[in-house]
């Protein structure tokens, strides 16, 4: 028997889907379970970032995570086990709707692509589209076994962060 009250919300469980639409676009999407502003807030807030963005089985831990977000600001990840092998990611917002939509740019090599992120609020679960553009075929054939791989594990670490955070703002 579940031990949860009804009001606290559990995972859904919702799949992953990674679709490529053309030679330079993949497509993202997965219906969370809870409201847009929470759901935005983890893409956004550095603190819930960093405890859901890196697969946990690849064992490569996030080391920080900085976010300017607002139109021209920045961001910047680091991922690795210490700060000398760290691999690192960064970019600029060139949209940012609050709990609607986030536009960047992924500049940390010449074929960096450009990520849109639509976070739709269908009741008390949202919708979130994740739309990358590559420069070319060859960049994106190059990334989509990370994303195919990845993406579905980070999306599952962050319904089990939305249910810990949608527990806590029903305590409040």
């Amino acid at each position: 028997m579940d031990s949860r009250r009804e009001s606290e919300p559990t995972p859904i469980k919702d799949h992953t889907t990674v679709e490529r639409k053309s030679e330079r676009e993949l497509v993202v999407t997965r219906t969370f379970n809870g409201p847009a502003r929470l759901v935005f807030e983890a893409w956004t807030k550095p603190e819930l970032f960093m405890r859901w963005w890196a697969p946990k089985s690849m064992g490569v831990p996030l080391l920080s995570c900085e976010m300017d977000v607002r139109v021209g600001g920045g961001y910047r990840v680091a991922f690795g086990h210490d700060a000398s092998s760290a691999m690192e990611f960064f970019g600029k917002y060139i949209e940012v709707i609050a709990n609607a939509r986030l536009v960047w740019t992924n500049e940390e090599s010449g074929d960096g692509s450009v990520t849109t992120v639509t976070f739709e609020e269908k009741g008390d679960k949202t919708l979130l589209v994740l739309h990358e553009l590559y420069p070319s075929k060859e960049a994106l054939d190059d990334a989509i076994a990370g994303m195919e791989g990845g993406m579905p594990e980070q999306f599952e670490q962050l319904d089990e962060l939305l249910v810990i955070l949608g527990a806590s703002v029903g305590r409040s």
